[in-house]
């Protein structure tokens, strides 16, 4: 099976290169990075670093991660398709996990349990809560590193054109059309964020942005929301 790794990008210039260069070592056939309209220089890093790359490209989209995800879905060509977050590490033997995963006609997309790249115990309690709640619930974030058969993806229509929680209203839509592998090897994504904005803090924001969505408030309602809180 083919597999393609498409990459949403805005101003990550710091971490992409690492990213992209380790996905690179992990076999995948083919890796696209889709920028947003980046102004600190994540475009011409992104060129120069897959320039020396086999099936490595970079491309533009209108801004907004599931804007940029569906372009990078139209131009890429594998049967597998992989989103995967500019700050988050794959396993070593995740293009084997993944199409081992949908190998089983039954299996309709997956996505990888998450940790963190902090030794804090905030992140370890915050990781394991993540994966606990996935497991159970059937629902991936984009942490998790999403990935879906591109048959299924065609079927859905890909993610919804929403400013936020576009991974989670693609996980509910998934899971109804089969099973959602749930894989306990690990991704390793940055603890940034939940630094940055103080882990309690972010735990209350995310948790309220995901309550306030549950209860039916529109996800562009929900940015505005989001934008004023930070």
């Amino acid at each position: 099976m083919i597999v393609s790794v498409i990459i949403p990008t805005l101003h990550e210039r710091d971490l992409l290169t690492k990213t992209i260069l380790h996905t690179a070592e992990l076999g995948f056939d083919e890796i696209v990075v889709v920028d947003g309209g980046s102004t600190d220089g994540t475009m011409a890093l992104a060129k120069a670093c897959c320039a020396g790359l086999t099936g490595a490209h970079v491309i533009t989209a209108p801004r907004g991660r599931a804007r940029q995800m569906n372009e990078g879905a139209k131009v890429s060509r594998g049967e597998g398709l992989l989103f995967l977050h500019a700050d988050t590490l794959l396993p070593p033997n995740a293009k084997a996990l993944i199409t081992s995963a949908l190998a089983d006609s039954g299996i309709a997309g997956g996505r990888f349990d998450v940790r963190f790249d902090s030794s804090s115990p905030w992140g370890r309690m915050i990781s394991t809560l993540m994966n606990i709640r996935s497991r159970w619930t059937g629902i991936a974030t984009g942490d998790q590193a999403i990935f879906v058969r591109r048959s299924v993806f065609d079927q859905l229509g890909g993610f919804a054109d929403i400013p936020l929680m576009e991974d989670i209203e693609f996980s509910r839509r998934l899971k109804r059309t089969g099973r959602i592998a749930a894989l306990r090897q690990t991704v390793t994504t940055s603890f940034r964020r939940w630094e940055t904005q103080g882990p309690l803090k972010t735990i209350v924001l995310m948790w309220t942005l995901r309550l306030l969505y549950w209860l039916g408030v529109s996800p562009h309602r929900l940015s505005d929301f989001y934008a004023v809180i930070r």
